[in-house]
């Protein structure tokens, strides 16, 4: 992901607040993601769910490698496979 270029033209958007609730790990990865990159968690967000939405990889090699570090940093060790399978615990 990367911010635009000058030969890039902006698109004019409407953002809303919202209440999302999120792995406290896997938030954690984002929000330090996010500042390696300068971007806001919610410009991060966007970009990867546009990405996605497009069957494309939203982020290089290099950016693989940090969020592996930012991983294990936080001890997340959930994958995709267990999207469908998560389980909130009781507080």
């Amino acid at each position: 992901m990367s911010r635009n270029t000058k030969t890039e033209v902006a698109v004019e958007i409407e953002r809303v607040q919202t209440g999302v609730r999120l792995e406290k790990r896997l938030l954690k990865v984002l929000k330090g993601l996010a500042e390696l990159k300068d971007i806001s968690l919610g410009d991060l967000l966007e970009g990867i769910v546009l990405h996605s939405f497009e069957g494309k990889p939203p982020f290089s090699k290099e950016t693989l490698a940090e969020i592996e570090q930012l991983k294990k940093i936080y001890g997340l060790t959930l994958k995709a496979a267990h999207s469908h399978n998560l389980k909130e615990r009781q507080k």
